[in-house]
């Protein structure tokens, strides 16, 4: 396998394990959405299945955490492909800002703008 092979490999990994998380926190920010929305349609107290519902946002706690690790670890990632001479290269959505090699830099992207 070539060298461009490899890296393309690896970032398509990463790529999707960030898709991944998201995904999971969307999905769990619909569970808390459907726990409230039920109990409301069975009208129930709102002192009903807390427990429950309060495990599933530390899940989200969780997944958030997880979130800002795989993010760090994108940038640690990025650093070593600098470091290691492989040069410019990008997997992914395009237009990724590099908050975490110069955060009080503002980036203006299409119509937003981003500022650290």
């Amino acid at each position: 396998m070539e060298r461009t092979e490899v890296i393309a490999s690896v970032a398509g990994d990463l790529h999707a394990t960030e898709y991944a998380i998201d995904a999971a926190i969307t999905q769990a920010t619909t569970l808390v959405q459907s726990f409230i929305g039920a109990r409301a349609a069975l009208s129930l107290s709102p002192v009903a299945a807390t427990a429950s519902q309060a495990k599933a946002m530390e899940t989200i706690a969780a997944l958030a955490a997880a979130r800002e690790a795989i993010v760090a670890c994108h940038a640690e990632m990025q650093k070593d492909h600098r470091r290691l001479g492989f040069g410019a290269y990008a997997v992914g959505p395009i237009g990724k800002p590099d908050d975490w090699l110069d955060p009080k830099e503002t980036r203006v992207t299409g119509h937003l703008r981003t500022v650290a």
